[in-house]
């Protein structure tokens, strides 16, 4: 199956965004459960979880309205 036909303003769309993650900061990572979370790394610049493996609530600095997302597995 071949992948579908981008309309241009989604191709857009992805090129905005991979310009985006050339000057995204490595302070800063991505989280998606359904909806998008930008949070800030931890002291180490790791990922701030919780016991048990979830994200961490006192390091979410943003979430993102109107990007769909899904923080399932392939």
């Amino acid at each position: 199956m071949s992948p579908p036909d981008l309309t241009p303003n989604e191709q857009r769309a992805i090129s905005a965004l991979k310009r985006l993650a050339k000057r995204w900061p490595p302070s800063l990572w991505l989280f998606s459960n359904g909806s998008l979370y930008v949070l800030k790394t931890d002291e180490n610049g790791g990922k701030a979880h919780v016991r048990g493996g979830g994200i961490d609530p006192d390091y979410v600095v943003a979430d993102i309205d109107g990007i769909a997302s899904d923080g399932g597995d392939w």
